[in-house]
């Protein structure tokens, strides 16, 4: 059995048990019901998705998967593809944007090379796991073949597994990947069965025309090569990218380990949407980081009935919103753990 087979039959229904207990408590703490709102719920999931009625979040990693994009070739974005590898290397050196958040969370940052097109030096904090040196231009054909979507699938389960090793309560799913707007929104359009202008924004900050050429481009990918919108797989390998079946994978990975995963923007909810078609049972693992202002996004989170933590007009990726959404995790564990009961407080409750 692959590595992928075995993770998809590993992923069970969030435990009843402890959704219940910790249901319970909610109801005897010192609050009116319900007054915490999406911190209570927050906690409920994370009872279900650990089986623990009372959760408790200590350790933290970002995984950040890195890949390029034959399809950048065509101006869809506004940086060179070379800028993946420099990036890649600025997350080593600890100075973008995930580095200082994931600090300040107190979150491990990983960086899984799924697909960069250059070779990397080894580095502490990198996994070189490469599928291949970026993905083929999807106005000419597929992606990948299958065989590659699945191994950048399992690349991502992995990434898990190896962080469970160091102790792993909670993870976040980042990317990095000029281009990957692109095939993140044929991706949503495909599943979603939305129109692709409805979906598709400006990314790196590209500007009408060049918008309205990524529009047709993913239009024409779409139209070549017709994925099949109920197989994950089959779209991932037609129009996806390998970081992105990285992420999906990361999802997977962690809900087959009863890990709750926090998913970060649009790029990250493109992978989402593979591991809901590979595994449906996988969304109710998954916590939404934050409502992306790239377009396309809602409507992603949408059909996973996700709701997002956060809405503060983030559209870096990285994994920049799930490191900040991290905090609210554990925050909503620790009003569950932490607060008195009225029974022991010696309040009264609601009559």
């Amino acid at each position: 059995m692959s590595l992928l087979a075995e993770t998809l039959q590993s992923i069970r229904p969030l435990d009843a048990h402890a959704i219940e207990l910790a249901q319970a408590r909610q109801y005897q703490l010192t609050k009116p019901p319900g007054s915490l709102g999406r911190l209570e719920t927050l906690s409920v999931q994370i009872a279900g998705i650990t089986g623990l009625a009372r959760p408790v979040i200590r350790k933290r990693a970002v995984i950040v998967c890195a890949g390029d994009h034959g399809v950048a070739a065509q101006g869809v974005s506004a940086y060179p593809p070379e800028v993946t590898r420099q990036m890649v290397l600025n997350f080593l050196r600890g100075g973008a944007a995930i580095n200082v958040l994931a600090r300040h969370m107190q979150a491990r940052v990983r960086v899984i090379d799924v697909g960069v097109a250059a070779d990397l030096e080894p580095h502490l904090g990198l996994d070189i796991r490469k599928v291949g040196f970026g993905t083929a231009d999807i106005t000419q054909g597929p992606a990948m073949t299958l065989e590659e979507a699945s191994l950048s699938v399992e690349v991502g389960i992995r990434a898990v597994q190896a962080e469970l090793a160091d102790g792993l309560d909670i993870v976040a799913t980042g990317d990095m990947g000029i281009g990957n707007t692109t095939p993140a929104s044929a991706i949503v359009a495909v599943v979603t069965g939305r129109p692709v202008a409805d979906v598709t924004g400006r990314g790196t900050g590209i500007d009408d025309v060049q918008l309205a050429r990524k529009i047709a481009v993913i239009e024409k990918a779409i139209q070549l090569n017709q994925p099949d919108s109920t197989d994950g797989l089959q779209v991932l390998a037609r129009v996806g990218g390998f970081e992105i079946g990285a992420i999906a994978g990361v999802i997977l990975g962690a809900a087959a380990n009863r890990i709750p995963v926090v998913v970060d923007g649009f790029i990250s909810t493109s992978g989402a949407l593979i591991a809901g078609l590979l595994a449906p049972q996988a969304r109710s693992f998954m916590v939404a980081a934050h409502a992306s202002v790239e377009r396309g996004h809602r409507a992603a989170l949408a059909h996973l009935g996700l709701d997002p933590c956060l809405d503060l007009d983030l559209r870096l990726g990285e994994g920049t919103g799930a490191a900040l959404a991290i905090g609210l995790v554990e925050a909503a564990c620790k009003l569950l753990d932490e607060m008195a009961t009225f029974e022991s407080a010696g309040v009264s409750g609601a009559a």
